[in-house]
């Protein structure tokens, strides 16, 4: 069971963290635990407060504290009290995760850029249909009223050959030349290649 580590108040000395790390500086694993629990909510606190996404917020503190393990030695204690040494350590490892996770995010959105093709413009699209559409009618006007009529029941209702000609009341092979040279003079008009 371990004891319960009050962090130094206003007034109050730092030297029960300053022994708990010189302790935890020489391997007493014992030491570390009760340094854990005295320094762990401000720890998590801090990098909270940077990351802002709470499992990675809980990772990057396990990662501090891992650090302050392995470097404990490290502490110099003249130079300023535990926990501005380890809080230092959390905004940095905080402010690297962030980093992090902002270059991977701008590394998959260049990846995605790269390799998205770009959507059809659809108003051009639908100006572009309609002018080929009416380019279509002006040229059928030009037909003779077999041939358009021909065209209209093959193309645009589905009717087979033979069923245009019943329709028409015209024989097969006057409705098959009609076609042909329907589509000979809609190309010309359209000026589709042959």
């Amino acid at each position: 069971m371990s004891a319960v580590v009050h962090l130094p108040g206003p007034g109050r000395p730092g030297s029960v963290l300053k022994d708990l790390l010189t302790q935890v500086a020489r391997g007493d694993q014992d030491a570390f635990s009760r340094l854990y629990d005295a320094i762990a909510a401000p720890v998590l606190g801090l990098v909270r407060r940077v990351v802002r996404d709470p499992a990675q917020s809980e990772e990057v503190a396990q990662e501090v504290m891992l650090e302050v393990w392995r470097t404990a030695a490290r502490y110099r204690a003249d130079q300023g009290e535990v926990m501005p040494w380890v809080l230092t350590i959390a905004h940095r490892r905080a402010v690297d995760r962030v980093r992090s996770a902002q270059a991977a995010a701008d590394r998959d959105q260049r990846a995605a850029a790269a390799s998205h093709t770009p959507a059809f413009d659809d108003v051009a699209e639908q100006v572009e249909g309609r002018l080929e559409r009416e380019q279509v009618r002006r040229c059928m006007k030009t037909l003779t009223d077999l041939q358009r009529e021909a065209l209209t029941l093959a193309y645009y209702r589905g009717y087979t050959y033979p069923q245009v000609a019943e329709v028409l009341g015209a024989p097969l092979g006057t409705i098959k030349t009609r076609m042909r040279d329907a589509l000979i003079r809609l190309r010309d008009c359209l000026g589709v290649g042959a």
